[in-house]
């Protein structure tokens, strides 16, 4: 942006937003009732140079004003949605009610309340959260209608206790890790994916994706799948998403290592691969973008 007239510096860059607007909303179904809880962040760019330079906030959508149309949005919306509709639905909000919103910016992330069931039966209006794992959405929109949705999720961890091993590294003085054919395998999986196209149905786009990922990383039932690293193995994940999910244009992941050291018990002969270390820190820490040839791939968000 350009500066302001017989200033020093320049303002290249400013955007303001609400952070942690947290919404739990209800959809009534007769008897059958369904929940969502989000953490919401909003971010918006507007003309807003002279908050800077001078003392004036003209035209300015206050943080507060932001986090007050998160709760207006939820209520305007009477139809059960998901995540990535919602935010979709609050940048085109932000855009199209406040003239000088150039553009809009909306990650959310989905607490995982989840339906209890109570003598096999699912329950009309009971719910329980299960497990670390957190659904994202992050969307951007702008005056010229340009639209982009990035799906994904964090803290989901998942292991195999064997199908995993690491060989062939470079070793020298300073190496002390084994090689294995045979040891578990754990992470933490943070990914997202950035479509292409618009899906015709957010739900059943994610649901694919995280289908062809966890089934990637296990293998079948019975007997699993080798992982000769957790690099073969992300990539892998990605490919499989890629062709499931032909509106998905490119994936990140951030896969940590969860390591469970083997441990041989005072008083043992030799390890049996049954006890364990399990410790988080110090850990590796795995990255990768994968994308079709065409478009362009995306790091983190």
């Amino acid at each position: 942006m350009d500066r302001f007239p017989n200033e020093k510096y320049v303002l290249p860059f400013h955007q303001h937003g609400k952070g942690k607007v947290r919404l739990g909303r209800t959809w009534r179904e007769g008897n059958v009732h369904h929940f969502v809880e989000w953490n919401v962040f909003t971010m918006i760019e507007s003309p807003m140079e002279h908050a800077f330079y001078t003392e004036s906030n003209e035209g300015m959508t206050p943080t507060d004003t932001q986090k007050n149309n998160v709760y207006v949005v939820a209520k305007r919306t009477p139809q059960r949605c998901s995540v990535d509709e919602f935010a979709v639905k609050l940048a085109k909000h932000f855009v199209k009610t406040y003239p000088l919103v150039k553009k809009a910016k909306v990650y959310i992330e989905q607490k995982p309340w989840n339906r209890v069931s109570v003598g096999g039966q699912a329950h009309d209006h009971g719910y329980a959260v299960t497990g670390t794992e957190i659904r994202t959405t992050y969307v951007t929109y702008d005056k010229d209608d340009n639209l982009e949705v990035t799906a994904g999720l964090k803290d989901l961890q998942v292991m195999k206790t064997t199908q995993s091993g690491y060989e062939g590294y470079l070793k020298c003085e300073y190496t002390t890790l084994p090689s294995s054919n045979d040891r578990i395998v754990a992470t933490s999986v943070t990914s997202t994916w950035k479509y292409s196209s618009i899906p015709q149905c957010f739900e059943s786009a994610y649901q694919t994706a995280r289908t062809a990922l966890m089934e990637t990383f296990y293998g079948p039932a019975k007997g699993g799948v080798y992982s000769p690293s957790v690099q073969y193995t992300m990539y892998k994940m990605a490919e499989e998403m890629l062709n499931r999910v032909p509106e998905i244009g490119s994936i990140f992941f951030n896969l940590p290592n969860l390591h469970f050291n083997p441990h041989k018990a005072v008083g043992c002969d030799k390890f049996a691969n049954d006890v364990y270390v399990a410790t988080s820190e110090p850990h590796g820490n795995i990255e990768c973008a994968v994308s079709r040839r065409d478009f362009k791939s995306h790091v983190s968000f």
